[in-house]
């Protein structure tokens, strides 16, 4: 997508996208609070003064970034659970989706909601609510995955649903903040197969 602006004498034109997506990789990497305008505008290859005409201020280039982020990780998800055969099939295709997300240089630049969820939850409400909104559709996915395991019989009749989705959820974070540490493809293959035990 292109944005162009404006400015007295010459025109200023930038891919939103691709400009969005340094902010995400930026955000990632240092949280919210410890990314400045200028550090931005560098990341996303635009002048400051463009940056605030494209954007009123540092929560607007934040919220954009969430939603071009969560735009671009559904439909990499939507991509590998076009072939899941069963709700087992879609929570193990989920759980993977973290884990090899969670190393190499992805897993070391971290997760943006992750990256930004503890320090937001108290300091910005919008910011805040946005974040638990993408928490929320995480925990709500698992659950439905799960139930329809119930239904087809991949998963056990007998497993706590939201009890198990809400562990899920915090399994997934978790593996995104080792993930900034260096874990190893293994170590988060190994989680996995861990979690899919408790599904019965």
């Amino acid at each position: 997508m292109k944005t162009s602006l404006r400015q007295p004498g010459r025109p200023r034109e930038f891919d939103a996208d691709l400009a969005l997506d340094g902010a995400i990789a930026l955000f990632s990497e240092q949280g919210y609070a410890g990314t400045s305008i200028s550090e931005l505008a560098r990341a996303m290859q635009v002048t400051p003064g463009s940056l605030y005409k494209a954007f009123a201020d540092k929560q607007a280039i934040f919220l954009a970034a969430l939603t071009r982020y969560q735009q671009l990780r559904g439909e990499a998800l939507n991509r590998r659970l076009a072939d899941a055969p069963n709700g087992r099939a879609r929570v193990e295709a989920l759980l993977r989706h973290y884990g090899e997300s969670s190393v190499g240089e992805t897993g070391r630049r971290g997760c943006l909601v992750v990256s930004c969820a503890v320090e937001l939850a108290t300091r910005n409400d919008e910011l805040a609510r946005r974040i638990t909104q993408s928490l929320g559709a995480n925990e709500a996915r698992f659950e439905v995955f799960l139930r329809q395991g119930q239904q087809d019989g991949s998963v056990s009749p007998d497993l706590n649903v939201p009890a198990t989705a809400a562990m899920l959820l915090c399994l997934t974070q978790g593996m995104r903040v080792l993930g900034k540490t260096g874990r190893t493809t293994e170590e988060m293959a190994q989680l996995v197969d861990n979690a899919l035990t408790l599904l019965g």
